[in-house]
């Protein structure tokens, strides 16, 4: 008797619990559908390191503009641009007809990220500003672009590198290093700085990291006083004008670095720029500061 009402029952409620699963599973598709609409297919990049995080997570055909100096990689050098990240084209942006744009709170002018705002252009804003934020920094961008698990496996990839040069550094001797940012006047890099960290986790000892200054004017007598061993310039047009500097560097033999020869460039591009490249920038300071126990890309383990 009990088990003809328990059937009666489960009978009366099947067709409720059928349009039930309906319903969930409608609301499950529109669920996915709504997420896959909010995956952006036309982004305007406002900022060559942003660029560059594109790329890396895969996105090149969604990439509808860039800026000046988004030379890399070299696919970049040919999409559209839309002004320099600092003197940005609305009208360019707008006729590329974005459903996001990314921008960077280093340079990116307000006036020009609120106008886009007011047009009703979708508009996301990164702010890095230490070592650490460029693996946040990946990460942020790979969730707004539905590219989370790339991310994860770049940022995986960058802190690994990243661990095998601080293990490398433990027991190094660490070389007084003098970061030239600026030519005339000449101007370097306070502790606030990335090259300050870069500086460190290579195994150096940046000769102005007492200074919380940014970026210090400092003068000759000043490098002399601080006695650097090496001197890493990464501010001109690549090596086109290396040589003239270097012979500015000739007079003053007393300095260390100076005097033994060790005076060196780096590619600004991987030092300034918040981007994957920024490990590549650490590894090979690390290689120019300790050359003896560094190649500054191989056998990382």
């Amino acid at each position: 008797m009990r088990k003809n009402k328990f059937k009666k029952i489960l009978l009366l409620l099947l067709p409720y619990t059928f349009f039930g699963f309906l319903l969930n599973s409608h609301a499950v598709a529109g669920a996915s559908e709504e997420k896959d609409s909010c995956v952006p297919k036309r982004i305007v990049s406002l900022a060559p390191d942003i660029t560059e995080i594109l790329f890396a997570l895969g996105l090149d055909k969604e990439i509808a503009g860039v800026t000046e100096f988004s030379s890399y990689p070299e696919a970049a050098q040919r999409k559209p641009k839309v002004g320099t990240y600092i003197n940005l084209s609305v009208e360019k942006i707008v006729i590329l007809n974005p459903d996001l744009v990314i921008g960077t709170a280093n340079g990116n002018k307000r006036d020009t990220i609120n106008q886009l705002a007011r047009i009703g252009i979708r508009t996301h804003i990164i702010n890095p500003a230490a070592f650490e934020d460029i693996f946040s920094t990946i990460l942020e961008i790979g969730k707004i672009t539905g590219r989370c698990s790339q991310a994860d496996s770049i940022v995986k990839d960058l802190r690994r590198r990243v661990d095998y040069v601080c293990r490398i550094m433990e027991t190094v001797k660490r070389p007084r290093i003098f970061f030239q940012i600026g030519i005339h006047p000449i101007i370097t890099v306070g502790n606030k700085t990335v090259h300050h960290s870069l500086i460190e986790i290579a195994g150096g000892l940046n000769v102005m990291g007492e200074t919380e200054i940014l970026y210090p004017k400092v003068n000759i007598e000043q490098i002399i006083a601080s006695a650097p061993d090496i001197i890493l310039i990464s501010s001109m047009k690549r090596e086109s004008n290396f040589e003239a500097v270097k012979r500015e560097w000739k007079r003053w033999k007393e300095i260390p670095a100076v005097r033994n020869d060790k005076i060196f460039i780096i590619d600004s591009d991987l030092t300034d720029r918040f981007s994957p490249r920024l490990i590549e920038g650490l590894e090979r300071i690390a290689a120019l500061l300790h050359p003896e126990i560094s190649d500054g890309s191989n056998d990382r383990k």
